[in-house]
C-alpha cells in the first residue's frame, strides 16, 4: 500500500480513497491499522476534518464518537477472540499527542505477547515492531479486515446475560 492518503486520512477517506477504511461509521471511520504486530489493531478517525480534540466535538457528535469507538472496540473484539484463543482483552485509547485529528486507538491484547510488554502500553514496543516489513498491513490480513466488518455489521447484540440484581441487604434506599 502506497500512495498519499496517509497524509490526509479523513479526507480520502470521505472520498473513498482510503484503503484502510473498514466500515462508514456514524461520527466517524473505522480502519483497520498500518501495522499489525497485534492482529486486529483498528484506529475510529472522526469524519470532520479540523477536528482536533474530542471537546472540539458538539456533545451530540462527541457522544457518537464515543459509541463508534466502542463500537468498533467490541467488533475487534469478537473478531480476534473468533480467530486467535490467545485473545485476552481490547485496549481502547483516544491520545491525540501526535496526528493532528481525533482518533482512538483499539488495540487487542493477547496471551502470546512477549512477557516484558505484556502489561504495559502498547506504545512501549521496541520501534523496529512498528515498522518491521512482517507487521505491515497488507494482503495477508483480509481475513482479518473481513472478520471486523462482519461484526461491524452486525452491531452490538443484547447481551446473553441479563445483569445482577443486587440482594436487598447491597442496595442502598434513597429517600426524599
Amino acid at each position: 500500500m502506497t500512495g498519499d492518503w496517509r497524509t490526509d486520512r479523513i479526507g480520502t477517506a470521505l472520498r473513498g480513497e482510503n484503503p484502510t477504511v473498514l466500515r462508514r461509521l456514524t461520527a466517524g471511520f473505522a480502519v483497520i491499522g498500518d501495522v499489525q504486530f497485534l492482529p486486529g489493531y483498528s484506529v475510529l478517525l472522526v469524519d470532520e476534518p479540523g477536528v482536533q480534540r474530542l471537546s472540539d466535538l458538539p456533545r451530540a457528535r462527541r457522544l457518537s464518537f464515543l459509541s463508534d469507538m466502542d463500537r468498533l472496540g467490541e467488533a475487534v473484539e469478537r473478531a480476534c477472540r473468533r480467530l486467535d484463543p490467545a485473545f485476552r482483552r481490547v485496549n481502547l485509547e483516544i491520545l491525540g499527542n501526535t496526528d493532528p485529528f481525533l482518533h482512538a486507538h483499539v488495540w487487542p491484547r493477547f496471551e502470546w505477547e512477549p512477557a516484558d510488554v505484556v502489561g504495559l502500553p502498547v506504545w512501549l514496543y521496541p520501534r523496529e515492531r512498528w515498522s518491521a516489513e512482517e507487521f505491515r498491513l497488507g494482503p495477508q490480513h483480509d481475513a482479518l479486515r473481513e472478520a471486523i466488518g462482519t461484526e461491524l455489521d452486525r452491531g452490538s447484540p443484547t447481551p446473553s446475560t441479563p445483569p445482577r440484581s443486587l440482594p436487598p441487604d447491597e442496595t442502598t434506599a434513597v429517600t426524599m
